[in-house]
């Protein structure tokens, strides 16, 4: 029942208020651009207990040929200290997964992932790394920042894929493809929903190659690209087919940037490095 003092609106107010579908009409019935894009939940209150997000790091470096000159017995101490400092950091809680882009790729030749929940630790180990016997001789060839987020689309067909997304668990896979993804502004500016069914034939492509493992990080504001997508399986075939096919889905048309693409082959600390050489 309404209030006894609760008065009736004129049919001039009534225009204003909130239609039936969730968004706002103007006095001339068109959408109120306020709520023509929903926009996305506020950041927490000062104070209120957040959700940790994970910071993630791919780190590439490539080795100074001046390396492999160096006696032996200086090599295996630097090799030795390079893997100290690591090790350190991983034996109290920061994930590292090294691969090899040797003989893959020109530019690079190691791949690190690294995840932790606090940035200034991902800082504290590449300083403790660099200043290592071998770390003096990785030169930094690239590297993509980005965060674990849960998705802003759903997955109909698998939604238990959400929860792998919002914290990223690498190392499944013997094969990594990395690249920095950046979408065009008219991508963002569509209706959620138009966004929403345009995903759901990414998603349906996506799931038609089970060993196929993606995490999607998101980069916004804290690095070039607006994400940095990992592509892990133990069959690059299936990754090459899945490119393609996504090649032809509706969303393609709003890719902007998707290289580059690198590859790496997954290993122990001390495999990746031996294949340095020397």
């Amino acid at each position: 029942m309404s209030s006894p003092n609760q008065t009736k609106p004129t049919q001039e107010q009534a225009k204003g208020t909130q239609a039936t579908n969730g968004t706002h009409e103007t006095q001339n019935g068109t959408q109120d651009p306020r709520t023509a894009y929903p926009m996305s939940k506020p950041a927490p209150a000062e104070g209120a207990q957040r959700t940790p997000r994970q910071f993630i790091t791919f780190s590439f470096y490539k080795l100074d040929p001046a390396w492999r000159r160096l006696p032996a017995e200086e090599r295996a101490r630097g090799r030795e200290e390079w893997l100290a400092a690591v090790r350190e950091y991983q034996s109290s809680g920061t994930v590292l997964v090294p691969y090899s882009c040797v003989g893959l790729r020109a530019d690079h030749d190691i791949l690190l992932w690294r995840i932790d929940y606090q940035l200034e630790r991902l800082q504290g180990m590449t300083a403790a790394m660099l200043s290592t016997g071998l770390g003096s001789y990785l030169l930094p060839s690239a590297s993509f920042l980005s965060m674990s987020k849960r998705s802003v689309y759903v997955d109909k067909i698998n939604p238990e894929h959400e929860d792998l997304r919002s914290t990223i668990m690498p190392g499944r896979g013997k094969y990594i493809f990395v690249y920095p993804f950046v979408k065009s502004r008219e991508w963002y500016l569509l209706h959620k929903h138009t966004r929403q069914g345009i995903m759901d034939e990414h998603i349906f492509v996506g799931n038609k190659y089970p060993t196929v493992k993606l995490n999607t990080t998101y980069s916004f504001g804290i690095d070039d690209q607006d994400f940095v997508v990992a592509f892990e399986s133990d069959h690059p075939e299936d990754f090459v087919d899945l490119v393609m096919e996504l090649r032809e889905t509706e969303g393609s048309r709003y890719t902007v940037r998707d290289t580059p693409i690198i590859s790496g082959v997954k290993g122990t600390l001390e495999e990746v490095i031996g294949t340095l050489g020397g």
